[in-house]
């Protein structure tokens, strides 16, 4: 990979973990469990408005992890991440650089879909953090994807900005992170799909990389 960048990363979840009767985060040992108690989470308003929670899905052992911003209408419907318009283009994304939503792992940001579509407030992401969080620690991943603007908030630093860091490297405990633009930015903007697949291309290029390593 080039022109690796380090910078430090915001724990916007204050170092709580997340609660529910009976247990905690850190005591999940499979993504199962670490399921159950996401499903039980009342920490911000959002699942009193929601259908569902939207966990997220693929590989528990992957290489690639996708992290987008939270559930819309359909993900909240169907309780899987990006199954609307801008998963269906997530899909051709990762099959034009050879892979398939099993090989990988999609979550997002908030399991719960925010009123409207709305951008997560930060008290919301600050609550839902530590979740992510247990669900980075348990799949492993060698390289996570932030698609779009919350997602590298969330992730990387609260005060950076997409459209300065897209495309951009950052390490942090082993883990590689590209921001680039969430598909739905793509679908309202189509202008950005040359950047964004100059992205994928170099997150082909780092996971080939990785497998050949393994």
């Amino acid at each position: 990979m080039k022109n690796p960048e380090q910078i430090p990363l915001l724990d916007l979840g204050g170092g709580r973990p997340l609660l529910r009767p009976g247990g905690d985060l850190e005591a999940a040992q499979t993504l199962a469990e670490l399921e159950q108690m996401a499903k039980s989470c009342h920490r911000c308003s959002l699942r009193g408005g929601c259908r569902q929670v939207v966990f997220g899905e693929g590989n528990p052992a992957a290489t690639l992890m996708l992290v987008g911003e939270g559930p819309g209408e359909q993900e909240d419907l169907q309780g899987r991440p990006f199954v609307g318009p801008a998963g269906q283009l997530l899909d051709r994304i990762l099959a034009a650089i050879g892979l398939t939503r099993r090989e990988v792992y999609i979550a997002n940001i908030v399991k719960c879909r925010p009123p409207g579509n709305r951008i997560p407030l930060d008290a919301e992401m600050e609550a839902c953090l530590p979740l992510l969080r247990s669900q980075i620690r348990l799949i492993k991943p060698r390289l996570i994807v932030c698609l779009g603007a919350t997602a590298t908030r969330g992730l990387l630093d609260r005060n950076l900005r997409i459209t300065q860091v897209r495309g951009q490297w950052f390490q942090r405990d082993g883990i590689s992170y590209l921001p680039t633009y969430h598909p739905a930015a793509l679908l309202r903007d189509p202008s950005k799909k040359r950047e964004v697949w100059e992205d994928f291309k170099a997150v082909r290029a780092a996971y080939l990389e990785l497998e050949r390593g393994a």
